[in-house]
């Protein structure tokens, strides 16, 4: 198949939209299909310097999303490169400019179009005017009219399904969680990472990683943090990542008088993200925001527990304590994080891990998004045929 994703963003971004794409193309090339990537221009990306197969469209920062980016031409280009390039089949991955783009192209065309829905996003309405513009009912209605005429659509996640169907969409929904490369994870470490980031062989670290945003309350987890170290006073919080909650973040930590106790490392480069995961003797998260928590499956690839906040996600994910577990709390957050730390091997146990592996990885997320290309094709071949008969 020739394949076209279209999305408003893609790498250098960092994102889990970012990286759920740059999965499933390399899985979808290893099946031996053509991908093209139709995105947005990027002032990191140098413009000499070609890209195999990424066609890059003018943009500017999105609103309020000045990190991320939306199109403003390249309808009518778009559409001629898709042409030339005879695409069968339209993935969108953003519901915005590019995704707009990738819908009229495949109607154009006359080819089915799929949508992987990522983003809760009435979790992220803070973002404009301070919620005082966008409400969950535009969200609602915004994603409705998105969706219609769409051929199918992945949902990442039970929550997202259930949140679409809950909107009245009624575009076929089929649930397909992000995988990720296992042995990207599973790989021995580049050096000592403990060392370089001032850590002690001994020391208990507790990691966070993720975009610095004020939806994945991390600021929770260094609220509960005096209470970690009543129980546990050589414990490290290190924080990866960067975004528009860093300052407030640092502040917090200072206010608190927990400037010893926390590190923030700022953006780190993809490749290194494993090293992390390594270094660390627990991953903590109290995100609520998830529409798929890439990270929690990336930790479990990388062999490290976690403690989550809980949802109907993590708790199907989490359901055996050698994973690690959930909370709903600030004092169940603590007590787990106490008891993973005090008792480190109470909950060592390889066999849940290794059965969860293949589920999470992205071998089987390539499987599943072509099987999904090949019964959308079918069906969107059998309509057209009815509609011809019809005619």
């Amino acid at each position: 198949m020739n394949i076209g994703i279209f999305t408003d963003t893609y790498y250098p971004q960092v994102s889990g939209v970012a990286t759920s794409i740059k999965v499933l193309r390399n899985q979808l090339e290893r099946a031996g299909h053509q991908v093209y990537i139709f995105t947005t221009t990027d002032p990191h990306v140098d413009k000499n310097i070609y890209e195999r197969n990424i066609f890059r469209f003018t943009s500017i920062p999105f609103v309020s999303f000045t990190d991320r980016r939306i199109a403003v031409r390249g309808l009518f280009k778009a559409y001629q490169v898709a042409k030339d390039l005879g695409l069968d089949i339209v993935h969108t991955q953003t519901e915005f400019s590019m995704g707009m783009i990738g819908k009229f192209v495949a109607k154009q065309l006359k080819i089915p179009c799929i949508h992987t829905y990522h983003t809760m996003y009435e979790d992220y309405l803070h973002y404009i005017a301070n919620g005082k513009l966008l409400k969950p009912y535009h969200v609602k209605e915004a994603t409705r009219a998105y969706c219609y005429h769409l051929n199918g659509v992945v949902a990442p996640s039970h929550r997202v399904s259930n949140t679409l169907k809950g909107y009245g969409v009624k575009a076929p929904v089929r649930i397909i969680p992000t995988g990720i490369d296992i042995n990207q994870y599973e790989q021995t470490p580049d050096g000592d990472y403990r060392e370089k980031l001032g850590y002690a062989p001994e020391t208990p670290v507790l990691l966070s990683l993720s975009r610095l945003a004020y939806e994945k309350n991390i600021h929770e987890v260094i609220a509960a943090l005096p209470k970690v170290i009543e129980q546990v006073p050589t414990v490290q919080l290190c924080i990866v990542g960067d975004g528009p909650a860093r300052e407030t973040l640092e502040n917090q930590v200072k206010d608190a008088g927990l400037s010893e106790h926390v590190q923030f490392t700022g953006e780190i480069d993809n490749d290194e993200v494993y090293n992390y995961y390594q270094m660390a003797d627990l991953f903590v998260s109290a995100s609520n925001s998830e529409s798929q928590g890439l990270t929690y499956i990336e930790a479990m690839a990388a062999g490290l527990k976690t403690v989550v906040a809980s949802s109907p996600y993590t708790d199907q994910l989490l359901d055996d304590p050698s994973l690690g577990t959930t909370f709903s709390s600030e004092r169940t957050l603590v007590q787990d994080v106490i008891r993973y730390l005090q008792h480190p091997h109470a909950f060592d146990d390889p066999k849940p891990r290794q059965k969860k592996l293949y589920q999470i990885s992205a071998e089987y997320f390539g499987k599943q998004v072509i099987n999904y290309y090949q019964d959308v094709q079918l069906a969107y071949s059998e309509t057209n045929k009815s509609a011809n008969i019809s005619d």
